[in-house]
């Protein structure tokens, strides 16, 4: 597994508090949980300085609802057993574009064709983008 950085962008000094890495190695735990279900072109987006409400959005597609089910699932089960609870789910029933918020963290599971209808990564273009590789 690797990540290959598409942006860059300044790491937001916190006073000597370690967020950044806390937060980053989260959302490496959710790029994998969703990696490990099949989802294609995952994403992770540097939020830092940018959204007041999370560190990172992952971002990843699925070919069916029931594939975003099952990926949604697994970042759930992953994480959970990591220790990690989950603040908010929304958009399961319907699974074309599943949110799972973990604060510092929020996983968006889209169907392919949602994820380019609503193209997070455009809205957010400020973003610093890195691509999980397995």
């Amino acid at each position: 597994m690797s990540f290959s950085r598409q942006r860059s962008r300044k790491v937001i000094d916190l006073g000597g508090i370690d967020l950044y890495k806390t937060s980053l190695e989260l959302a490496k735990a959710i790029a994998k949980a969703a990696a490990d279900k099949k989802g294609r072109d995952v994403v992770l987006m540097n939020m830092v300085g940018l959204s007041p409400a999370t560190d990172y959005f992952v971002i990843c597609s699925a070919g069916s609802t029931t594939q975003v089910k099952a990926i949604s699932d697994n970042i759930e089960e992953q994480l959970s057993e990591a220790g990690h609870s989950m603040l908010h789910r929304e958009g399961y029933r319907e699974a074309e574009w599943v949110l799972l918020d973990y604060g510092d963290c929020v996983a968006h599971v889209f169907l392919q064709d949602s994820r380019e209808y609503y193209s997070l990564e455009s809205l957010w273009g400020d973003a610093e983008l890195t691509t999980y590789e397995e």
